[in-house]
Order: structure tokens, then C-alpha cells, then sequence
């Protein structure tokens, strides 16, 4: 899993770090550290993360999370109140 934070947005709230302690870790008040390569095994602790950071600095690759998302039911594509073929 690849990650980027955007550091001129990040504030220091550490909300990241609290959530997800071996990806990421405050240095001195307001630095923050961070494994740009996370471990799959941290995926749902980074989501975590991702959604508590109140300035919204922490960005997951876009590829890495289309993989990993549901897929739609009823299958994708079709437009709503279109009729299936069952």
C-alpha cells in the first residue's frame, strides 16, 4: 500500500499516529513521520487514519485503493431503474 501526506497540509492533530502507530509517528510537536510503503496487514488501521485526519493530508495511491474496493451491487454499468435481464 502506497501513501503519500501532504506535509504543508498536515497540522500535527496526530490523529494518524494514535490510529495507526507503525505506519505513522509524531517527531517533536509537529513533525510527522510516516512509511510511505505500508504493510497490507495496516490497511484498515490507515483507513482509520485516513478518515480521522481533520485537514485531510493523508492520500492513499488511487490504484492500491480501486483494487481493494467493493464492487457494486447489482453489477457496475448499469443506470439506475435500467431492467435486468433475469
Amino acid at each position: 500500500m502506497r501513501l503519500v501526506v501532504d506535509l504543508n497540509r498536515c497540522q500535527g492533530y496526530a490523529q494518524c499516529a494514535f490510529l495507526a502507530p507503525d505506519v505513522f509517528a509524531m517527531h517533536g510537536d509537529e513533525g510527522l513521520l510516516y512509511d510511505p510503503q505500508a504493510q497490507d496487514a495496516q490497511r484498515e488501521r490507515v483507513a482509520q487514519a485516513v478518515a480521522a485526519c481533520p485537514v485531510q493530508a493523508i492520500l492513499v495511491d488511487e490504484l492500491d485503493m480501486a483494487a481493494t474496493a467493493p464492487a457494486a451491487p447489482g453489477g457496475a454499468g448499469r443506470a439506475a431503474g435500467e431492467a435486468s435481464d433475469v
